[in-house]
């Protein structure tokens, strides 16, 4: 895991110019891999409305909506805790629906839920396809991201028009 707290004020410096979360989650999510080393990032945001996770932003592919109930990102959100699958094949909670209709394939996932200032989970962060899998150590660095990312998102979630938007057609 690169990472140095001046690379690390810079991410918050630039992400910080981009209040909306179409510009800001693209720069959250390179910026996870490119300290990670994986493949891929999801931020899903959660919509307790409708007990919907969207994202807008997964590497390559359009909006994915999950219910709250299914898959590893659910789970996630349910136990509200970080939950690292190095085989998610083999994992009976594994959501398989989605890697058929990207066609990717995912090898190993780590998913940690992001809390508001109020302690209620926001949306989750999922990091995707670490050449030898997901360590203890990546999962630490990943709640620390997930604490540091966490104010931006909830404010962006109250001012940003896309959030906004789609929040209305999810009803």
């Amino acid at each position: 895991m690169i990472t140095s707290y001046a690379a690390l004020s810079e991410f918050g410096r630039s992400l910080l110019k981009r209040p909306t979360l179409s510009e800001g989650l693209p720069i959250i999510s390179e910026y996870a891999k490119q300290v990670s080393g994986a493949q891929r990032c999801s931020i899903f945001i959660y919509n307790p409305n409708i007990q919907m996770l969207w994202t807008t932003l997964a590497d390559e592919t359009e909006k994915i909506m999950v219910h709250q109930d299914d898959g590893i990102v659910g789970h996630t959100l349910k136990e509200a805790k970080p939950i690292m699958v190095n085989n998610p094949y083999d994992d009976p909670r594994f959501l398989h629906t989605i890697d058929n209709k990207t066609g990717f394939v995912t090898e190993n996932i780590a998913s940690i839920p992001i809390f508001n200032s109020a302690r209620r989970i926001i949306g989750v962060f999922q990091l995707l396809n670490k050449p030898g899998g997901f360590s203890n150590e990546d999962v630490k660095f990943m709640i620390f991201f997930a604490h540091y990312i966490s104010g931006y998102l909830e404010l962006a979630m109250l001012f940003d028009d896309d959030a906004k938007l789609l929040a209305k057609e999810t009803k």
